[in-house]
This record gives structure tokens, sequence and C-alpha cells, in this order.
């Protein structure tokens, strides 16, 4: 899985494990898309560091933008500030925040220590102010209204926690991503299959119309051409773009030689009448049907068909099956496409074939954003779309995979890569296990 950044979870806000933010996951979220896309790496906590504006300050002068975050006991309200430094005036925006919805306004430009103090007096004109020691918190009328708050004079708070703000994909994020990318691209090219039984192995994509594979096929391809490419036709219709079955191998663009694995794109599932015939899945599998077979809804292929393969050997057969699906569509799926799914998961199982699941268009999710697809498997809405897959069809939490795939860019993108690179990877290694496990059992046919 990928795990390259820094953590963004709420339970991994800071370096230390032993301080945690009491925002929720979806409350940071909010806040982090509303004030630009950041990431938060949590500074001060009061209730660890003791509320005083001294110590609240002398962890977080000179840090860049912050947020600080106050916890009331039916609101969170909060400031930021561009910057925190001493005797230099800045402007401050403040927010709220009720359930998923943030209201904000500006007030005037303050010295830091004017809002945050320890005790004494202030003067009355201060818009916002906070007295740490004493734990309470002033709202002017107006301020108040603005925020969409009851008038504050006073107010008591329980906790008080101060972020830096940061750019998601910083200097050092980026690199990672690049060294990673590289490390994948070689580990692909160099891969060969289990004692060399086969010179390509066979990757099966399976889903409902429209759910990303002749997309993901496209995505592989162009990360390989170093350009975004679609050789495979992509549409919007019901019923799917092809009927046709296509097996794609692609070419290394430094030797010309042919990549280790063939991407085998099948027609769509459909709930009822139309789509891909289960009962051809055997055939598929088996390796008796050869590339632009033109798929029957209403029946399989028979031996009399001119794209029939009677003697398949080893590198005609499958050696490992993906079943793409919209992460977005999750919830819609028919009980009739569940009952499928689940048909043919059970024909995979009696044949030992390894699977996967490949969940697409993970970037159109909401509330996930780029910088998140750097550590997409600890987002918590995809966590919840991994829990809904195994619950719906039974799918080991283990045998998931998460991509982007590129569908209306016109350049390549390095995270999106890793992404996709990853999830190939994943599905060498276990066409790799099949193949071992053929070797084992001492099959007789394996013959490439």
């Amino acid at each position: 899985m990928l795990h390259f950044s820094p953590c963004t979870d709420s339970t991994n806000r800071s370096r230390s494990m032993a301080v945690r933010t009491r925002l929720t996951w979806m409350q940071e979220k909010n806040l982090q898309t509303h004030f630009g896309g950041k990431q938060f790496t949590l500074l001060y906590k009061a209730s660890v560091h003791e509320f005083s504006a001294y110590d609240l300050f002398k962890r977080c002068y000179d840090q860049g933008p912050i947020v600080v975050v106050i916890y009331k006991e039916h609101y969170v309200v909060g400031a930021y500030m561009k910057s925190c430094k001493k005797e230099e005036k800045i402007p401050i925006v403040l927010f709220a925040l009720e359930e998923n919805t943030i209201s904000e306004c500006k007030i005037s430009s303050y010295v830091p220590t004017e809002l945050f103090y320890d005790g004494g007096g202030r003067r009355n004109d201060l818009e916002f102010h906070i007295n740490m020691r004493k734990q309470v918190m002033t709202l002017n009328l107006d301020t108040s209204e603005k925020l969409r708050l009851p008038h504050m004079q006073a107010s008591p708070f329980q906790e008080c926690e101060v972020f830096r703000c940061e750019d998601l994909l910083d200097r050092r994020t980026l690199e990672g991503i690049n060294e990673l990318h590289e490390s994948l691209l070689s580990a692909v090219n160099t891969y060969k299959p289990h004692k060399n039984l086969v010179p390509q192995v066979r990757i099966l994509l399976l889903g409902p119309t429209r759910a990303g594979k002749s997309s993901f096929f496209n995505s592989v391809k162009s990360v390989f051409r170093g350009h975004v490419t679609h050789q495979a036709l992509v549409g919007s219709e019901a019923t799917g773009v092809s009927d046709t079955y296509r097996t794609y191998s692609i070419k290394d663009t430094v030797d010309g030689n042919f990549l280790p694995f063939i991407l085998c794109d099948t027609m769509g599932l459909h709930e009822r009448g139309k789509g891909l015939c289960v009962d051809d899945i055997a055939y598929i599998l088996k390796g008796h049907i050869s590339d632009r077979y033109q798929f029957n809804s209403m029946k399989p292929i028979t031996p009399s068909h001119c794209n029939y393969i009677h003697y398949p050997l080893l590198k005609d057969r499958i050696h490992c099956a993906a079943f793409v699906l919209d992460v977005n569509s999750v919830k819609y799926i028919s009980h009739e496409m569940i009952a499928k799914i689940k048909e043919i998961r059970r024909q995979l199982i009696k044949c030992g074939m390894p699977h996967v699941v490949l969940l697409t268009h993970v970037d159109s999710m909401q509330l996930i954003t780029k910088g998140d697809l750097t550590d997409i498997y600890r987002c918590i809405p995809v966590k919840h779309k991994l829990e809904a897959v195994h619950k719906k069809l039974g799918f080991a939490l283990s045998d998931m995979l998460v991509v982007s795939n590129y569908t209306s860019e016109w350049e390549l993108d390095p995270i999106k890569d890793v992404l996709i690179l990853s999830a190939l990877r994943h599905m060498l290694w276990i066409s790799d296990d099949f193949l071992e496990d053929l070797t084992a059992r001492g099959n007789k046919n394996l013959v490439a």
C-alpha cells in the first residue's frame, strides 16, 4: 500500500504519537480544503502544553501560517494567520465550524499577543481575544453575528490547539513521489514471471460497464509511453462501448521489447440480458478465447467458432483477474450485479485464480484532494468504501487496490502514476503466486 508522505489522518497529527487533535477527520478535511488545500501539523495543545499564551507562542512563533482552533461545548471557533511573529501586526481571519459548515470573517490586523494573553485587561474595542489562563474567549457582538454565533463575553472554552499549515505537496514529498515512481517503473520493467514459465502474465479485467476497465489499460500504457494515450475506446453508454475481447501488450519505449504482462479487456457486466455472458468466463480463464472475439450476451463461445483455441498453452491462460469497480458507485450496486460478481468469483476460486478488486475514480470522491492520493489508504472515506465492498461482495480488504485513471487529462501526473504502478505490481506478484502454485501441484501442461 502507498505510504510515503506525512500522515494526515486524525490519529497521527503530530510527530509525537501522544498528542492528538480533537478534530475529526471530516472537520480537519473541511478546514484544510477551506484554507486552500493544506495539511495540518499540530504544534500546540493547551491541555498538554498548558493553558498559557507564553507556551502557545513559544511553540508557534516563526512557523509560517497557523490555524488556532478553540473548542467550546457546542462550537469550534478559530483564527487563521498567514504568519505568527513577535511585534508584527498580522491580518486575522476568524472562523466557526459547525458540522460541515464553515463561516468566516476578516478582522483588523493585530500583534498576536494582543489577542492571546495570560492576564490583565484588554481594550474594549477588540473584536476577538482570549485569556488563556482563565480559559475564556470574547467575541464582540458584530463579529459573533458575522460568524452566526451567540454573543460571547468571557465565554469558557475546553481546549485550544494550534496547527502549522503546509502545502500538501511540498518539495520533500514530491521528491519522494518521484523516487518511488522510478522504483516502481524499474520493478515492473524488470519483472520476470515465475521460472520464466510464460513470456508475459495475463491479467483479466472484469467489471460493470463504465467502471474503468478500458481506462485502466489506457492509463497503464500512458505511464509507460510517457504521455497520455487512449488506445482502448472509452465511452459513457449504459451498455458499454465494446463487445469485443481484447488482449493488449505494451512495448517498452527504451528497448522496444514487450513488457512482461498482457491486459485482457472484456465486455462489461450487466444486471440482466445484456453484457458479458458469465459462461464465457471459464473459456477465457482457460485460454480458449483469442483476441478480438466478439461476445454474444445470450450464449458462450463454442468450439466451432473461428476464435476458439482448442489446445491453449499456459501462456494463453489467465494468471490473475481484477474486478474493476467505480468507487463512487459501490453503494449503488444492484442485487443482480452483486449476485453476478459472486458467481464469477466462485468460478475464479474453483480454478485457483488469484483476484483483486480495482477501485477507480478515487480522485473524484468528495473531499479527496490530490495530496490525499499520496496516502490514499489512510483516508477515512476510502476506508469506508473498502469496508463497503468487503461487506457487499466478500473480498478481503488486502485484495483491494485503489487507482486514479487518466480520463480527461492531457499531462501525466507522477502521483497517479504511482497508484497505477503499485496496483500493477501487486497483480504481477499474485500472478507469480498462481504460477508457483501450478508448479507445486506438478501441473502437466506447463508449456509456454
